[in-house]
């Protein structure tokens, strides 16, 4: 299990708990981009956003997020005004 932790500087900060950094990008991803989608940016910004900062830190926590947690360490990465990081998640009996 993993503990996924992501801001958006002074608009948005959420967590996700689960399986693996896998599934954690692609709830990242989804999440986010609602929220850009939300937030009033024009069709092009809310692109250049993720192209920009969105899909880069998504495809290092595939890879480089991965391998962290493979290791047991923690990870953690910013983009502009984003912010990841994702860790081992204790078990909570």
């Amino acid at each position: 299990m993993i503990k996924l932790s992501w801001a958006l500087m002074g608009e948005h900060a959420d967590e996700w708990t689960g399986a693996d950094t896998q599934e954690g990008a692609a709830v990242l991803e989804d999440r986010l981009t609602a929220v850009v989608e939300d937030s009033g940016m024009t069709a092009e910004t809310a692109q250049h956003w993720r192209s920009t900062f969105l899909a880069p830190v998504v495809e290092a926590l595939r890879t480089e997020g991965q391998a962290a947690i493979s290791r047991g360490a923690t990870w953690s990465k910013a983009a502009g005004p984003m912010l990841v990081s994702v860790s081992p998640a204790l078990a909570v009996s």
